[in-house]
């Protein structure tokens, strides 16, 4: 009896201008045939943001460890005007 285990990214939607929604379905294969299939979703954002003071701090988001097809769409969608805009936005916010 051989028992795989696999993650698959089975859906990434641009949603908004700059969030990257990923779905990655974890399956379980007993002999070749699926016996378990679980879904996780997770939303990517061009950076972390922090304020101290008057003075906000942006990170970019370290998306290495994600799909290389994830990492695709979150640099094609992650242009230097996306990113202003959404430092922009997270600065307009009240905390």
């Amino acid at each position: 009896m051989t028992i795989i285990k696999t993650a698959e990214v089975t859906k990434i939607e641009v949603v908004g201008t700059w969030n990257v929604q990923v779905a990655t379905d974890t399956v379980i294969k007993e002999d070749g045939t699926e016996i378990s299939r679980s879904r996780h979703r997770h939303v990517l954002k061009p950076c972390t943001s922090s304020q101290n003071g008057d003075t906000w701090t942006h990170t970019d988001t370290d998306i290495s460890s994600e799909a290389t097809e994830v990492q695709a769409v979150a640099n094609a969608v992650w242009t230097d005007t996306v990113k202003a805009n959404y430092k922009t936005f997270v600065e307009s916010q009240e905390v």
